[in-house]
């Protein structure tokens, strides 16, 4: 089996994360449209999330770890 790269996943994950942001909205109008934007809402929130994680392997299991407190301007540190 070939050695995982956590890094690789995580910045997968981001990118994943920054195209559904990107990404158009087709010509759907009605509910269609509205199940449209919240599918998008939900699977930025699922990429975001595993893109923010730190990971490790031990013992055969993946775990990650995400930092789910809400962060402040101030907590982001210098601009």
């Amino acid at each position: 089996m070939e050695e995982l790269d956590i890094d690789a996943m995580t910045s997968r994950f981001r990118a994943r994360a920054k195209a559904v942001r990107q990404r158009g909205i087709p010509p759907l109008e009605g509910p269609e449209r509205k199940r449209f934007i919240d599918q998008a809402r939900i699977d930025f929130q699922d990429y975001a999330i595993i893109g923010d994680a730190t990971g490790s392997v031990e013992d055969g299991i993946l775990t990650l770890r995400v930092d789910l407190r809400f962060k402040t301007p101030t907590d982001q540190g210098p601009a």
